[in-house]
């Protein structure tokens, strides 16, 4: 406090973004991740799924999410079948996060779900849904920006970031990505002319 003022009340950097609620939900998520998600042995992903079904996450019923992970917010997380979360990826997922059946996020891989408005006086918290369609590979290292659809098939290579929206069966590399090839589909359907 400066001069009997109080900043939190004129200045938005010092009040807090999400309600009370939410940030007590979070706090009970990031105990419950330390002594029960994040110690498992890696095999034990059935364990970690129970884990984030308790907190409202909507898992397939094959996922494959390693302890290392950390997921932001659970009961905005939605996973199709057969889905992979590697080892220290990270899902900040503010806006939702929705993974289609067979997608692979790989070790230290990071999906950004929220922004800031850096040209508002107030810097406005902007949440987006991140979205993969099936059989999309999210590589090694690679960032996913807010409200980016990872098109079915799309893979974005190691070390890629994406602020646009990905082509179906198209790879992408480079910061930020362009599309560097066509990829051979894999979900067993002809290619389309």
């Amino acid at each position: 406090m400066i001069s009997g003022h109080d900043p939190s009340s004129a200045d938005a950097l010092l009040r807090p973004v999400f309600p009370l609620r939410q940030r007590l939900l979070r706090l009970v998520w990031l105990v419950v991740w330390a002594l029960l998600f994040r110690p498992t042995p890696v095999p034990f992903h059935t364990w970690r799924c129970i884990l984030l079904r308790l907190f409202g996450a909507k898992i397939g019923p094959r996922n494959f999410i390693y302890p290392s992970a950390k997921i932001w917010a659970p009961w905005l997380l939605e996973t199709e079948d057969v889905v992979t979360i590697g080892p220290h990826s990270e899902v900040y997922n503010p806006g939702g996060v929705k993974l289609g059946h067979h997608t692979i996020v790989s070790q230290g891989a990071y999906l950004c779900g929220a922004t800031h408005d850096y040209n508002s006086e107030d810097f406005d918290y902007i949440a987006k849904l991140i979205t993969t369609g099936a059989y999309a590979w999210i590589c090694a290292r690679a960032i996913v920006l807010p409200g980016v659809i990872c098109g079915e098939g799309s893979v974005l290579g190691a070390g890629a970031v994406t602020p646009r929206s990905l082509e179906p069966w198209t790879v992408y590399a480079g910061n930020p990505a362009v599309p560097v090839r066509k990829r051979a589909r894999v979900d067993g359907h002809p290619e389309k002319p």
